[in-house]
């Protein structure tokens, strides 16, 4: 039985609460939130000990804990957690700076305790699906990933709320680190960003390129793969997978197959993942170092875009 714990109990933290409880061999020790209101709703549904502060559910001695608070209390509550041996897995992106991510990654290692970052679109089946059928001939990446205006947002802009899932599946579906990152970017409605096209060159030549915005009136997210074998289109919504042949020149035309996806929530495959790793003590899927990478990256853009 592993002891597990929530820190925020907003969309996200709810999210990973009620998955939870519906897992076997887990309890759940207790949630914190400052929110008194968020507290009593949780206990009322889920039956579960609430807490203010992160030191009274640590009395509890928790496994593992998921970090769900915003981006500027990551670096906090992440040292706090490692720093008494306790896994944690943190919401993306890892922290609000790389300096911050390059110490709760030095913290980790400090203590061998697993940190795991929560770039949960890697455990979207359609993007499992893409992943299996990609060799070594890709040519570039596309992404599109746009929406309406998110009230929830506050703190950041478009590139590190909706980027940070594109910056990390580039990394993921290329197998290969970021050589050189540019991006454009405008604010419309607010004081950050929100909408920005990002360019990339990964060091094994595969170009990337992501487009995402919070000024579409609906909700999408695509990817197509440009290889020389293939051509590979993938609707992360709707988690549907389309394979294009090369053009034929005896037929004029290319042959299409629709590959199969299993429907699944995401989230609850990435923490089943998560407390696998723990139980088997095997590294988890999303490193810290991952989310380190993804910091690095909105440096580079941000230091850009600020010339």
């Amino acid at each position: 039985m592993l002891k597990v714990g929530v820190v925020g109990l907003g969309r996200m933290g709810g999210i990973h609460l009620r998955n939870y409880t519906e897992m076997p061999g887990v309890e759940v020790v207790g949630v914190v939130d400052v929110d008194a209101k968020a507290r009593e709703a949780v206990a009322a549904r889920f039956g579960v000990r609430t807490f203010a502060t992160l030191d009274e559910l640590l009395a509890f001695e928790p496994d593992a804990v998921s970090v769900c608070v915003p981006t500027f209390l990551h670096h906090e509550a992440g040292m706090r957690l490692l720093d008494r041996g306790v896994a944690a897995i943190i919401e993306k992106p890892l922290a609000a700076t790389a300096a911050e991510g390059e110490e709760l990654v030095a913290k980790s290692r400090e203590k061998g305790v697993p940190l795991m970052v929560g770039h949960v679109e890697r455990f979207n089946p359609s993007i499992e699906r893409v992943k299996s059928l990609l060799g070594d001939d890709v040519i570039s990446v596309h992404i599109e990933r746009v929406s309406p205006y998110p009230v929830r947002i506050q703190d950041v802009g478009v590139i590190k709320d909706l980027g940070s899932h594109d910056i990390d599946l580039i990394r993921y579906l290329t197998g290969s680190d970021i050589k050189a990152v540019h991006a454009v970017a405008s604010a419309s409605f607010g004081k950050h960003e929100d909408s920005a096209l990002i360019a990339a060159e990964m060091e094994n030549g595969v170009l990337a390129q992501i487009t995402t915005n919070w000024v579409t009136p609906f909700r999408s997210r695509k990817i197509s793969v440009a290889c020389k074998s293939k051509f590979v289109v993938a609707d992360l919504i709707a988690q549907s997978v389309t394979e294009y042949s090369p053009f034929s020149e005896t037929d004029k035309t290319y042959s299409v197959r629709e590959w199969p996806v299993v429907a699944r929530e995401p989230i609850k495959a990435e923490l089943t993942a998560f407390l696998d790793a723990l139980r088997n003590n095997t590294p988890v899927p999303i490193t810290g170092e991952d989310g380190l990478e993804v910091l690095k990256t909105f440096e580079r853009i941000f230091a850009g875009l600020n010339k």
